[in-house]
């Protein structure tokens, strides 16, 4: 017995030597586009299913029938959900073809008859998978709403999808909400206003550089210049002296000048 629970130590430990050294030498490749081996994927999906039914079972779920709640989840899926999701009417995006794991066609699984689970996953989000906690930014009446909406969706054909949004009142949430889509305001401003800053700084550091390393400042060298032009000019005029002039009158009245 003992020989065997030795056995089984040393076996534990020298698989948990592979594994660690698999993955500290960089041998597991993490890849987006190199999925995972059938097992690995099998056994990911399986923790994920139990990971979100154990904590969903005790959610409350209510009245998913209710058409204000329904139409308020419209707009806010239109607006954070449909790039991966996708829409009535709405093909593959480029996001959805790249994200792995593959995100849900919600178009035809809605809430896959567990509007609990569905409800504490776009809470909540699943790591390492893309998928957000909307929870940060969203009341759990807001999230009810994309469930209420998600219940009905394959149901929906693309017109009553567009007419269902254009009623809905758009991305609202009581707070937090952003535009999923502007690049400019996620960065701060235009770019020609960073440019401005960048180049007021870089001549703010070729200044102080300039004052590190001795050189005068600009006003300095500008005096300079002006000095070193006027003192040229008067050398200029020590070697090259003007000539005095005389003048006289002739018999005849004309006056002429002579140079000395």
């Amino acid at each position: 017995m003992k020989r065997t629970i030795t056995t089984l130590l040393v076996a534990g430990a020298v698989g948990s030597a592979a594994v660690l050294g698999t993955a500290y030498f960089g041998l597991v490749n993490v890849g987006a586009d190199d999925p995972h081996f059938p097992a690995v994927h099998s056994f990911l999906a399986m923790a994920r299913d139990r990971s979100i039914e154990v904590r969903a079972r005790d959610i409350e779920v209510p009245d998913l029938k209710n058409a204000a709640l329904i139409k308020a989840g419209a707009g806010n899926y239109n607006a954070m959900c449909i790039g991966c999701h996708l829409a009535p009417g709405v093909g593959k995006t480029e996001l959805s073809q790249a994200l792995y794991p593959s995100p849900p066609d919600l178009t035809k699984v809605g809430v896959g008859g567990e509007p609990a689970a569905a409800f504490w996953t776009i809470k909540h989000g699943i790591k390492a998978t893309g998928m957000p906690a909307w929870g940060k930014s969203m009341g759990d009446e807001y999230i009810w709403g994309i469930v209420a909406f998600l219940d009905q969706l394959p149901e929906m054909n693309p017109e009553q999808y567009k007419a269902l949004v254009a009623t809905s009142g758009g991305h609202q949430h009581g707070g937090g909400e952003s535009d999923m889509h502007n690049h400019e305001g996620q960065h701060g401003g235009s770019g020609h206003a960073e440019h401005g800053d960048h180049d007021e700084a870089a001549d703010n550091d070729h200044a102080q550089a300039a004052h590190d390393h001795g050189a005068p400042p600009a006003g300095a060298t500008q005096a300079a210049d002006h000095h070193g032009d006027h003192n040229a000019a008067e050398a200029h005029s020590d070697a090259h002296p003007k000539s005095s002039t005389k003048t006289h009158v002739h018999k005849d009245g004309k006056e002429h000048t002579h140079a000395n």
